[in-house]
This record gives structure tokens, C-alpha cells and sequence, in this order.
């Protein structure tokens, strides 16, 4: 466990100083680009159909259309006209974490494992255990069981604690499956993946934890309420970019600890000691033929 602790640090330090390696930079521009523009499509088509709906059904619910009615009371009526484009917003950005990580694995995760591959485990053996497509696979498969979880505990948000709590543990979970296949795809074996996934499980899942954490974190710029809003398309772009930059931090925080944690594993394993082989006197000794019991 010293030694998990001492490789989850190390990679932590190498994975926040790869983040300004230009290289990085550019990648993390192609996602940006990609998932703005999605998002910019999907509001110009889709936002008044969106909020529409959600008002509709806002004033459907006797509880809110009361405390609606109270809030124009007091005099904060303005509220009423804010509240579904925020509950879109707020609906929206779950999905906009999920596909920005979904862009990070599919565009951006095999060129940083060849980075740090490149830079620090050049002689590290390519055994090609998990091609594209099975990366490709893997991550749609785990995306839609997050975005499930996130759709069956959406209810559970609304306890102060448990928003808390919740989300990151799935988007911790997301990018341990995620990043973890990713990180070790192109350089591990089927049979040594399983292995390490295993004997590695909760190193690795504490740093999903952690990522899970910090890709909650820019959540945070949506904190303005009503003048979210307003300012709605630009602080779509900078959370995407955050988003991206977060999750490429945490693919190469995976990259590190998992490559360093195959290395060492191939060092122990060429170390073992290798049972003796017979000489070949033993070889040419006839077998001892057994004694029959008397009769």
C-alpha cells in the first residue's frame, strides 16, 4: 500500500506538469471545439422546445406553481421567468461532463499515453491488449451506465448532503473504468490489464475519486443563479474547456500511475526465481520400477 501511495503521488506531480507540455494544450483544443459547436447546435434548434417543456411541466406541479405564487408575492416574481432555463441548464450539464469525458478517451487518451510512453517508458513492451474499437466499446458501454445512475439518483440531488456526494462518486467511477482500460490498453495484455486492474483496485479507484471531484469542481462557475442565465453561452465554452482540462489532467494521472505500476510488475516477474530445470543425467536415469506386494 507505501508503494500505491508513493506511485499515486509521483504521478500526480508528472501528470499536473504534462498539462503544460504545448502538446497537451493543442489536443485539449479539439474536444473544446467540438463539444462547443455541439452545444451551440443543440441550443439553436432544441432550447425554446426545452424550456418550454420544462415550464409546462413546472406549472403542472401544484407544490411549485404554489411556491411560484409565493415568490411573486414577496416580490421576487422575476424568479418565475428565469426558473426552467435554469433547470435546463442545470439537466444539461451532466451530459455535457459525460461527452466531454467520452471526447477526452476517444481523441485525446491515445495520444497522451504515447506522450508519457514516449517521454518516460520507452522501453516499456507493447503488447496492444485492448485495439480502438474495444476502447471504443468499453467507454460507450460505461457511459451509458453513468449517465443511468445519473438519471436514477437525479431525485436524490435534492438532499444538500447527497449532491454532494453523489455525482462525484459516479464520475469517479466513470473515469476509473474509463481511463483505467485506456491507460493500459496499448501497453498490457488482456490477462495483465485484468491483473493489474485488480491487484491495483483501490489505488486506482481513489484516484477515480478524485477525478470524480475534480470534474464536479467547474460546476461551481454556475453558481451565479440568475445570471447564469444571461451569460449562459459563454459560461457553456468555459465550462466545456475546464471539463477537458480536468479530464485530460486525469488521463494522464492514470497513464503514469498505471504504466509505473506495469513496469514494476514485469520487474518482479523476470526477478522471480525460475524453477531449476533437470540436467540431463536426471533425464537419462531410468525411472525405478516399482516392487509388486506379495501375493
Amino acid at each position: 500500500m507505501v508503494n500505491s501511495i508513493s506511485l499515486i503521488g509521483d504521478a500526480f506531480w508528472r501528470a499536473a506538469a504534462y498539462c503544460l507540455h504545448p502538446r497537451v494544450v493543442l489536443l485539449s483544443l479539439l474536444p473544446l471545439v467540438l463539444m462547443a459547436g455541439l452545444a451551440f447546435a443543440l441550443g439553436y434548434y432544441f432550447w425554446e422546445a426545452a424550456v418550454d417543456g420544462v415550464r409546462a411541466t413546472l406549472s403542472s406541479w401544484r407544490l411549485v406553481e404554489s411556491l411560484l405564487g409565493w415568490l411573486d408575492h414577496v416580490g421576487a416574481g422575476g424568479l418565475r421567468s428565469v426558473l426552467a432555463p435554469l433547470l435546463v441548464l442545470v439537466l444539461a450539464l451532466p451530459v455535457i461532463v459525460v461527452l466531454s469525458l467520452l471526447l477526452v478517451a476517444l481523441l485525446m487518451s491515445p495520444s497522451l499515453v504515447r506522450l508519457v510512453a514516449k517521454r518516460r517508458f520507452a522501453q516499456l513492451v507493447r503488447k496492444q491488449g485492448g485495439s480502438w474499437w474495444r476502447s471504443l466499446g468499453w467507454s460507450l458501454g460505461h457511459v451509458s451506465l453513468a449517465l443511468l445512475a445519473l438519471l436514477v439518483s437525479l431525485p436524490f440531488w435534492l438532499i444538500p448532503p447527497l449532491v454532494l456526494i453523489i455525482p462525484p462518486l459516479i464520475w469517479g467511477w466513470l473515469g476509473y473504468k474509463v481511463f483505467g482500460f485506456d491507460a493500459l490498453a496499448e501497453h498490457a495484455s488482456v490477462a495483465e490489464r485484468r491483473q493489474l486492474m485488480r491487484q491495483h483496485k483501490l489505488p486506482l479507484m481513489l484516484l477515480g475519486l478524485v477525478t470524480g471531484y475534480l470534474g464536479a469542481a467547474p460546476a461551481a462557475i454556475w453558481a451565479f443563479g440568475v445570471m447564469a442565465v444571461a451569460f449562459a453561452p459563454f459560461l457553456i465554452v468555459i465550462s466545456i474547456w475546464l471539463y477537458t482540462l480536468v479530464f485530460a489532467f486525469s488521463m494522464l494521472w492514470f497513464t503514469h500511475y498505471s504504466l509505473a505500476a506495469l513496469q514494476q510488475m514485469r520487474a518482479l516477474r523476470a526477478a522471480a526465481p525460475k524453477p531449476a530445470l533437470p540436467s540431463v543425467d536426471e533425464l537419462l536415469q531410468p525411472a525405478p520400477v516399482p516392487l509388486i506386494p506379495p501375493l
